[in-house]
C-alpha cells in the first residue's frame, strides 16, 4: 500500500503532461500505465518507428467495434496505444490544434483565444516542427490550389477553412518527441513523479462520496494506491469510461446489468462517443512517391448546406504516401477483415500477416506500392453518436464500443462528396502529371448513390475517439468545465473523453491541452485559488 497526492490513470498524450505538471508543482504523483515501458519497445521512441508499432500487438489495445449496421455489419478495428506515451507513442506524430470555430463548440473558458496560451506552453516543451516538402507533396499542393484550396505555411493559427499545408509534427531529428519524451523522459521527469508500467487498473475505491484509492494489478499481483487529493483519469476515451463503470461510476442501469453495485449514478459516462471515420481514395502514380510520412493535410467545407456555420471545414484530406506504411497497414487491418472473431486471436492472424509480408517481398509488389498514393477523406465533424458500455464485470474483457458510424445520413453524404473532392484534386495542377489512374473506388462508384454505398463498405477509423465523459456547464455533462467528474468528489477527467465535440483536426494536440489544463485546475483548487 502507498499514498500519493494524485494518481494519474493512463500514461498517454494527456496523462504524461498531467502527471508532469502536477509533479513539477511539488505534488507526489503516481502514474499508472497499463502497457509496457516505451524503452522496452524502441520503435515507440523512433520517428520512423510508427509503422512498426502499428503491427506490434504488445503496444496496442487490440479492439473492434460491435457490428456497424450502416457499414455492412462489419466490426471496425479501433485499436489504440497501450504503452507509455499511449497513442502518442504509436501515431503519425501530427500535432494540430484545430480550427478557431471548433472551440466555439466547447464551453466558455475553452474558446480559441482562451486556450492559445496553454498550447504555446505545451509547445515550448514539445517543440513540434514541419517536414520539408518533397516533389510529390509539392505537386499535391499545386493540385489543391488549382482545386480551390489556399496554401498556408501554418496550420496551427486557427484558420482551417479551405487550406492546405504541411502539418506540424512532434519529432526531433530521427526521434519521436511524444508527450512522454518531452515531459517525463529522462531528466524531464520531476522527482516526485513515480511511473509504473504494466499496471492494469481495476477500479477506483470510493468512500463517503470521494475517491480514496486505486486498485490495480501488476505482474499478477494486486496492489492499492491511496489518494490524498484526486484520481486523474487519462486512460483515453474508450478506457476511461470503462474503468469508471467498473468502479460503479456511470449509468446505474448499465452497471447493474453486469452485476456490479452502483457507487455514483452518472448517466452521461460512456455516452456521446464519436470518432473521425475515413475512406481512402487510392491512385496509381507515374513516378515514385518520394514522401515517407503523412505530412500534408488540407481542410475543406465539403457539404455547404450542413449544420455547421458558414465557412467551417467539415472534412480533412490527408495525402498519404503508400511507401510509408502500406505493408504494415495491410498486416494490421486485413486479419480483422478476413478472419471471423473466433480465429482472429489465434495462429491464423499470424499466417495472414506472414502472407502479406511475403507479398511485399516480391519486387513487382514493392514497385507497385512505390507508385501508389492515397488521398484519405476524413469526416472531421461527425454528427453520429454512439456509446461505450461494459460487456461484463471482468476488467480484462473489452467493453462494448459502438461509434455508430454513419448513423446520421449527413455523415455518409459528406464522405461521399469528399471522394469527389479527392478526385478533383488528383485531376488538377501538377498532380495530373503524376496520376496514372484511380485504383479505388474506381469506376464502380461514380454516382452519389454508388459512392455512399462504397463509403459504408470501406470505412475505417482515424483513431480520434472523444466525448465519453464530456465536459460542459450543463448538469447532463459527466464533467464540469474544470474537468471534475460530477456525482462524486476527487475524480478529474484529463483526456479526449472530456472533449465535447471533436475538432476537424487530429486529437493529439487537443488531448494534450486537456491534460495540461486538468493539472492546472487541480493545483489551483488544492491551493484554494
Amino acid at each position: 500500500m502507498s499514498r500519493y497526492d494524485y494518481v494519474v490513470v493512463g500514461g498517454g498524450s494527456a496523462g504524461c503532461i498531467a502527471a508532469a505538471e502536477l509533479g513539477r508543482a511539488g505534488a507526489s504523483v503516481l502514474l499508472l500505465e497499463a502497457g509496457p515501458a516505451a524503452e522496452e519497445h524502441p520503435a515507440t521512441l523512433d520517428a520512423d518507428g510508427y509503422k512498426e508499432t502499428f503491427i506490434n500487438d504488445a503496444v496496442f489495445f487490440d479492439r473492434f467495434t460491435v457490428p456497424q449496421p450502416h457499414c455492412g455489419g462489419q466490426r471496425v478495428f479501433i485499436g489504440t496505444g497501450r504503452v507509455m506515451g499511449g497513442s502518442g507513442s504509436v501515431n503519425g506524430m501530427v500535432y494540430t490544434r484545430g480550427a478557431r470555430e471548433d472551440y466555439d463548440e466547447w464551453p466558455e473558458g475553452w474558446r480559441w483565444d482562451q486556450v492559445v496560451a496553454d498550447f504555446e506552453a505545451i509547445e515550448g516543451r514539445l517543440r513540434p516542427r514541419r517536414r520539408e516538402p518533397t516533389a510529390w507533396t509539392s505537386a499535391c499542393v499545386s493540385a489543391a490550389e488549382a482545386a480551390g484550396f489556399r496554401h498556408r505555411e501554418d496550420l496551427n493559427d486557427g484558420d482551417l477553412g479551405g487550406v492546405i499545408g504541411h502539418e506540424w509534427m512532434n519529432y526531433e531529428g530521427d526521434r519521436r518527441r511524444s508527450s512522454y519524451v518531452a515531459f517525463l523522459g529522462g531528466e524531464e521527469r520531476p522527482a516526485k513523479v513515480t511511473v509504473i508500467s504494466g499496471a492494469e487498473v481495476h477500479r477506483i475505491v470510493v468512500a463517503d462520496g470521494r475517491a480514496v484509492a486505486v486498485e490495480y494489478v501488476q505482474g499478477g499481483e494486486g496492489r492499492r494506491a491511496e489518494v490524498a487529493r484526486e484520481v486523474v483519469m487519462a486512460a483515453g476515451a474508450l478506457e476511461t469510461p470503462k474503468l469508471l463503470m467498473l468502479s460503479g461510476i456511470g449509468p446505474g442501469e448499465a452497471i447493474r446489468a453486469v452485476g456490479l453495485p452502483v457507487v455514483a449514478d452518472v448517466p452521461g459516462v460512456g455516452q456521446e462517443l464519436h470518432d473521425h471515420p475515413n475512406v481512402p481514395v487510392f491512385f496509381r502514380s507515374r513516378h515514385r512517391v518520394d514522401a515517407l510520412y503523412p505530412q500534408l493535410y488540407s481542410f475543406y467545407r465539403t457539404c455547404p448546406e450542413s449544420h455547421l456555420p458558414e465557412g467551417q471545414a467539415d472534412s480533412c484530406y490527408v495525402y498519404w504516401p503508400a511507401p510509408s506504411a502500406m505493408k504494415q497497414a495491410m498486416q494490421r487491418v486485413l486479419p480483422g477483415m478476413l478472419l471471423p472473431p473466433r480465429l482472429y486471436h489465434g495462429a491464423a492472424r499470424g499466417w495472414v500477416r506472414k502472407a502479406v509480408g511475403g507479398l511485399f517481398g516480391i519486387g513487382a509488389a514493392r514497385r507497385a506500392v512505390d507508385h501508389l498514393f492515397g488521398i484519405i477523406v476524413i469526416l472531421g465533424k461527425p454528427r453520429s453518436r454512439g456509446f461505450v458500455r461494459l460487456a461484463s464485470a471482468d476488467p480484462r474483457a473489452q467493453a462494448l464500443v459502438n461509434p455508430a458510424y454513419l448513423a446520421d445520413p449527413e455523415d455518409r453524404r459528406v464522405l461521399a462528396r469528399g471522394v469527389e473532392v479527392a478526385r478533383r484534386i488528383a485531376a488538377s495542377g501538377d498532380l495530373r502529371e503524376w496520376v496514372r489512374g484511380e485504383l479505388s473506388p474506381g469506376p464502380i462508384a461514380r454516382s452519389q448513390r454508388a459512392l455512399e454505398r462504397w463509403v459504408g463498405k470501406n470505412l475505417i477509423t482515424t483513431y480520434h475517439f472523444a466525448a465519453t465523459c464530456r465536459m460542459g456547464a450543463e448538469e447532463a455533462a459527466p464533467a464540469d468545465v474544470r474537468l471534475r467528474l460530477r456525482g462524486l468528489r476527487g475524480v478529474r477527467i484529463a483526456d479526449a473523453s472530456a472533449i465535447p465535440s471533436t475538432p476537424v483536426s487530429a486529437l493529439n494536440a487537443p488531448s494534450m491541452l486537456v491534460g495540461y489544463r486538468a493539472a492546472r485546475y487541480a493545483l489551483e483548487e488544492a491551493s484554494g485559488e
